[in-house]
């Protein structure tokens, strides 16, 4: 197990120095650079300090290993944008980003597994098939609609009815605001997109869930169980649904991925200030440091979401690591 978690971190690890340097590699390669929102009349003198400030003067190999030999120090560089460091900017963000993922993976986990066990037993007979019916074609729905288009579906309906807030809390009110009422009105304004984000997870967990039930309930010791007066709950609970993790645990890490990158659009659509709110502006402004900073950051967290995932298939089935995948 050991040896398998080091090589998973490994791995881990080349993601984030892989993401993050072609992050920064592909916006040097872009059209243009921070120097040109200068505008045309812009004194040549000015335009070269600009650029030396922030390394553009320089190859791009050259600039790299200045950025990765600073990002070794935890020194992103400074933001063109804001004019501050990188790695605050950051980090206030990737709470923010961490926060609506957790919500949104903890949402799907309950929702998508509870449904799934509703509808696996309904599909072995342990329940109605118009209610696994009805929640199945929900979860067909989710499934096939991305987290763009159900985000911008309940913008429109928050924006018709006024149930849910739209658009992100201002420093302003946030300033203005007790601890108590700071933290009731932030997760009234998460309710929004983390609804955008878990409802197509959700649906996947379900219909893995779903059919992994039917089949473990299927097989011959619980039949023999049942057999043997074991109660349906106890034989539900303590040795069939155990059993049928193993899929999700299979998939646990790329939902996290899933999330993460899907939340780049759920933010900027519900102006959620988190990394993709923050990386759409820094891509806009071809602030390099600042994208590759929120680059390198972003695939901390896909490569500590398949890690996890790798883990807890491991942990479930021993023989993962055993073989070495």
């Amino acid at each position: 197990m050991v040896r398998f978690f080091l090589r998973r971190a490994a791995f881990a690890l080349l993601l984030v120095v892989v993401a993050s340097s072609a992050a920064l590699v592909l916006t040097r390669l872009a059209p243009g650079d921070v120097a040109a929102d200068l505008g045309p009349l812009a004194r040549a003198e000015e335009a070269r300090k600009i650029r030396a400030q922030f390394d553009l003067d320089r190859s791009i190999p050259a600039q790299w290993a200045l950025w990765a030999g600073r990002a070794l120090r935890a020194d992103f560089g400074r933001s063109y944008l804001y004019n501050r460091p990188v790695r605050g900017l950051v980090v206030r963000a990737a709470v923010n980003t961490a926060v609506l993922a957790a919500s949104a993976l903890i949402l799907a986990t309950l929702a998508g597994i509870g449904l799934g066990v509703v509808t696996g037993r309904a599909a072995r007979g342990g329940g109605s098939d118009r209610w696994r019916e009805g929640i199945r074609a929900l979860s067909l729905l989710f499934v096939s609609v991305p987290p763009l288009v159900t985000s911008l579906l309940l913008v429109l309906i928050a924006a018709r009815t006024g149930w849910f807030p739209v658009g992100g809390m201002s420093s302003t009110a946030a300033a203005s605001m007790t601890w108590g009422g700071w933290f009731v009105d932030f997760g009234w304004h998460l309710l929004l997109p983390t609804l955008a984000l878990a409802l197509p997870v959700a649906a996947v967990f379900e219909r893995l869930q779903s059919q992994a039930l039917a089949e473990v309930t299927g097989q011959p010791y619980l039949t023999a169980a049942a057999a043997r007066g074991v109660s349906e709950s106890e034989v539900l609970w303590r040795h069939a649904w155990p059993a049928s993790l193993r899929p999700i645990c299979a998939v646990f890490g790329m939902a996290v991925g899933a999330l993460l990158s899907g939340s780049f659009i759920v933010e900027h659509v519900t102006s959620w200030p988190g990394l993709g709110q923050l990386m759409y502006e820094a891509l806009k402004a071809r602030d390099i440091y600042l994208v590759a900073g929120c680059a390198a950051t972003g695939s901390l967290f896909l490569a500590f979401g398949s890690l996890v995932g790798d883990l807890l298939l491991a942990f479930v089935d021993p023989r993962v690591a055993e073989a070495g995948l």
